[in-house]
């Protein structure tokens, strides 16, 4: 980090700096801890073309998430550019590893958030999933939505970019067709869009944070799906979290479609490492 951007950041905190280390984990930005002597931050510094764009999306899902008073997320300190950066300045929060109790809480509380509601899907702005535009016009059916806004752009991404073939990529209509009799009676729920074990935080006296956002209104079971693509997380995670909403002879199968969405992502992201596991699923339903 430069002197100059160091001494932006300390006239926008109006305290000195004392320390910046630099962090891992993230694979689109640089991330920082900044220390003055009587705070912790957190900052993202990002030099591509939509770095400015993409950071005034995430504060509105993080402020959006926030709203809702069902979880907590970093309280945001400022979100602008600087020089041929952008950057995004939050709260630090001191985290642990998660206990069964944490994971629980965790659970009860996403649960919470996937009960605020709206009268469509999608939301009133586009933002990204990592670095990739993420489309939100809203639609009335899930169906519509989840095969125009979220399955087309990344297979015809994937085609563009030479990672799939057209022959093994469905045609909408062959996606709703194949997707109607699972798709039934689903309702709008407020998501986090992105999931993984890297998006969560807890903080040191046990409280969930989430952070990096791709927000939008889609169907419940998409952000578990996104929970169990890695590793998944901790039993009692889901133990809390399904006290709250009822499954299905379908929701298997579900699962696995809304993971081929962020399979897409990541194929589109990071290459053919993850051919072999969307092409499974392609064959497998469509």
């Amino acid at each position: 980090m430069n002197k100059d951007l160091k001494t932006h950041l300390s006239s926008l905190l109006n305290e000195s700096i004392t320390k910046i280390s630099a962090l891992h984990g993230g694979d689109i930005s640089n991330a920082y801890r900044i220390e003055t002597p009587n705070n912790g931050y957190f900052l993202k510094l990002n030099k591509a073309l939509n770095a400015a764009r993409m950071f005034q999306t995430e504060v509105y899902g993080l402020q959006l998430i926030r709203k809702t008073n069902t979880i907590k997320t970093p309280g945001v300190i400022a979100c602008d550019t600087f020089q041929d950066s952008a950057f995004l300045l939050m709260e630090f929060i001191e985290n642990k590893s998660p206990s069964p109790t944490d994971f629980k809480n965790l659970g009860h509380q996403l649960a919470q958030l996937h009960t605020c509601t709206s009268e469509y899907f999608g939301l009133d702005r586009d933002n990204f999933i990592g670095s990739l535009q993420q489309s939100n016009k809203p639609n009335t059916t899930w169906l519509e939505f989840y095969a125009t806004e979220r399955l087309l752009p990344q297979l015809e991404l994937a085609k563009q970019k030479q990672l799939l073939s057209t022959d093994i990529c469905p045609r909408v209509q062959e996606i709703k067709e194949a997707l109607k009799p699972i798709f039934k009676d689903i309702k709008p729920a407020l998501l986090h869009g992105d999931l993984w074990s890297g998006n969560y935080l807890i903080s040191k006296d046990g409280v969930p944070y989430l952070i990096d956002p791709a927000i939008y209104y889609g169907h419940h079971e998409t952000d578990i799906a996104m929970t169990k693509l890695f590793g998944g997380f901790n039993d009692s995670f889901y133990d809390a979290y399904n006290a709250h909403f009822t499954r299905d002879k379908n929701t298997f199968h579900r699962i696995e479609i809304y993971q081929l969405y962020y399979l897409l992502v990541h194929l589109n992201l990071f290459g053919r490492s993850y051919y072999g596991s969307v092409a499974s699923i392609l064959k497998k339903y469509f």
